[in-house]
């Protein structure tokens, strides 16, 4: 059997972003989550890294080339990578990260970043509508609160999509190599 073509999705991991408060782990807990997952997805054959970074519409925000809009370094774009920007929560919503995806033959999207709630909901929700198989990573998100967190977690399991925490990706993806 042909094993699933991944993607790991990060979702809005800028610094202004990341320096907010978050729980129920920091933001800096969680770039270093999704940091360690990149490096896997990175080296792997059968994956995908898309990193998503949010910037207003209007370019108030001074756009994807100012210093508070950069990607932590851990998540920083290199050779290979995607790079998609969107102007809301959905990282889907007038971007090209659908065309990517298909382009790429990803069946299986792990999406992870800030925050629960916010992008990365709206991102893995349409992503299961869209057929895909999706892991919410529950050590590499974090929300407002404990509780907002949970729930976002809870509403995106309703739908269809599994959660796991990036030691059990990691070993499960390792273990199938």
């Amino acid at each position: 059997m042909a094993r699933a073509r991944s993607a790991l999705v990060l979702i809005d991991l800028q610094r202004w972003i990341v320096d907010m408060p978050w729980q129920p782990i920091s933001g800096d807990a969680v770039a270093d989550a999704c940091g360690r997952l990149r490096e896997h997805f990175a080296n792997a054959d059968s994956s995908t890294v898309v990193l998503v970074r949010h910037v207003r519409a209007d370019g108030a925000d001074g756009g994807t080339g100012a210093a508070p809009n950069r990607l932590v370094p851990a998540c920083a774009p290199r050779a290979g990578d995607h790079v998609v920007t969107k102007n809301g929560l959905d990282a889907f919503e007038g971007t090209e990260l659908g065309d990517v995806l298909r382009r790429e033959g990803v069946t299986e999207a792990v999406v992870a970043g800030l925050s629960t709630a916010h992008g990365v909901a709206a991102t893995a929700a349409t992503a299961v509508r869209l057929g895909h198989d999706v892991v919410v990573v529950l050590d590499a998100t974090a929300s407002v609160d404990e509780a907002q967190h949970r729930e976002a977690l809870d509403r995106l399991t309703a739908l269809g999509a599994r959660t796991a925490t990036s030691a059990e990706i990691l070993a499960a993806r390792t273990a199938a190599n």
